[in-house]
């Protein structure tokens, strides 16, 4: 298991659009990746968890990956999550 301490980079909230494709990156490894956030822990290969974790910009979280795949969804999970998402609300 890699833990590694983020901070979340989205300023303006994070809607499905973000969400989904945070689910789409974590499907790709063979590993369970997660999102500490406090006391709540959040599955990231679930759009509706990642949506409940209320995200929003500047807040610290524990990433987490525990599987075979665990050194590159890590790396790839936490470069998404630092970074202003690109979906955004539907025009």
């Amino acid at each position: 298991m890699i833990e590694k301490e983020i901070v979340l980079g989205c300023s303006g909230g994070l809607f499905l659009r973000d969400a989904g494709a945070i689910r789409e990156k974590a499907m790709q490894y063979r590993c369970r990746s997660e999102l500490v956030i406090g006391d709540e822990c959040y599955n990231l290969r679930s759009v509706l968890s990642v949506l409940s974790a209320q995200v929003c910009s500047k807040r610290e979280a524990l990433l987490r990956c525990d599987g075979v795949q665990e050194a590159q969804a890590i790396l790839d999970l936490q470069q998404l999550l630092e970074e202003e998402p690109k979906g955004g609300q539907p025009a």
